[in-house]
């Protein structure tokens, strides 16, 4: 078992609330929602619910305009393939970001394949989107504009007002994937003016095997699973009750105690950087430094003369979980297309490493996180023939290069 899990952007633990309001659905109220009987009555109620708590929390005009999936992959490849899908007769040009999360990044290079065309706006060093290269971009035949709210890989929150302003002075469909943002970042999809936005519950201590998309009534959309009526027609598969209803409650808890939670999980990421870059040399932050520019639980760094499997490795045997890249391309440890988006060196995308912080951590945690990272990256450097190289004055460093 881990001492210090600092892995909480990749899933977070179920709240103990959250399960007891779940296990019932599994033992006792198992009905399929859309059977006609008691038991399924019952269980079309609990979804009922949990549409209202999601609703609620994210101040949509009404219930119905909550759509439950199987996952956030599952709403962002329904939001960008079922926008695209029911739009196609208007034209077929999207417009997103050279940093997306992959499952909206291969639903575009997938929708490529059928003849649609994409134009993919570059992020700064920060990686941040330019709301005039959203609109530079448009052309008659857009038809979706698709971005996320905060960064997956390196936390940086997009000006989504500013870009949902220009998708509605175009009259241009909208997608925002928020799998990352929901129970942590304030989402009214009115200020927002988004048509379409995910949410993923189990990174806001809900279940995994549930994801959720907004669909407001003017958004157009075509349901890319072929079965029944469930979800309004809009996704076919029989509902998980138990997660759905889970979900709900991890949405409204969240939703409660998301200023608390902030202030806890910012303070942390505050010391964790503030720590590392002033215990080891020539290591760098990925994205925008910790405060209102960047998600409360990311940290993002690149460690000089190293690289991110040997870190992964030592931090595991010291009890320390981390990531190094997205849960969704992490295990292939290749560099990451958004630290290439934000033109990070290739010996920095090697050495990169993503801490997440949640609620349940504490500063002892964050002080043993920088004293044993401290020593891990003083061992991996003492076996490495670039960091001999760079004392012996052979190499230069990319972070501080000699003038």
């Amino acid at each position: 078992m881990n001492k210090v899990y600092l892995d909480y952007q990749s899933s977070t633990p179920v709240l103990p609330e959250v399960l007891e309001a779940m296990l019932p659905w599994f033992r006792d109220y198992y009905g399929n929602a859309s059977a006609l009987h008691e038991l399924g009555i019952r269980s079309k109620k609990a979804l009922t619910r949990a549409r209202e708590q999601f609703a609620t929390a994210i101040h949509a005009a009404e219930p119905e305009e909550i759509i439950f999936t199987s996952c956030g992959t599952e709403a962002n490849n329904l939001g960008v393939k079922g926008s695209a899908y029911a739009l196609q007769s208007k034209g077929k040009h999207i417009i997103l970001s050279t940093a997306e999360h992959p499952s909206v990044e291969n639903s575009v290079a997938f929708l490529e394949k059928q003849g649609f065309t994409a134009t993919r706006v570059p992020v700064d060093r920060q990686g941040r989107i330019d709301p005039a290269a959203i609109e530079a971009a448009i052309t008659p035949e857009t038809i979706l504009i698709a971005t996320h709210y905060a960064n997956h890989d390196i936390g940086t929150i997009q000006p989504i007002e500013l870009i949902g302003e220009i998708a509605e002075r175009h009259k241009i469909q909208f997608f925002v994937d928020a799998a990352f943002s929901a129970g942590w970042l304030p989402i009214d999809v009115t200020r927002l003016r988004t048509g379409l936005i995910s949410l993923s519950p189990h990174r806001f201590y809900g279940p995994k095997g549930v994801g959720v998309l907004y669909k407001n009534r003017k958004a157009r959309l075509l349901s890319i699973i072929s079965g029944g009526i469930q979800e309004g027609n809009r996704r076919s598969g029989t509902e998980n009750v138990p997660a759905i209803v889970g979900a709900g409650l991890a949405m409204e808890i969240a939703e409660t105690e998301r200023e608390k939670r902030v202030a806890h999980v910012s303070a942390l990421q505050k010391r964790l950087w503030e720590g590392l870059s002033a215990h080891i040399p020539y290591i760098c932050l990925n994205g925008p430094l910790p405060g209102d520019g960047r998600h409360p639980c990311n940290l993002n760094i690149s460690t000089e003369f190293i690289e991110g499997e040997g870190q992964l490795l030592l931090c595991n045997a010291a009890g320390i979980a981390v990531a190094s890249g997205s849960s969704c391309s992490s295990k292939n440890l290749k560099a990451s297309p958004v630290l290439s988006a934000i033109g990070q060196a290739l010996t920095l995308m090697q050495g990169n490493l993503i801490f997440s912080l949640g609620k349940d951590n504490t500063e002892e945690e964050i002080d043993y996180v920088i004293s044993s990272f401290t020593k891990i990256v003083e061992r991996l450097r003492g076996m490495s023939p670039v960091w001999d190289a760079f004392q012996k004055g052979q190499v230069q460093s990319v972070i501080a290069p000699a003038k």
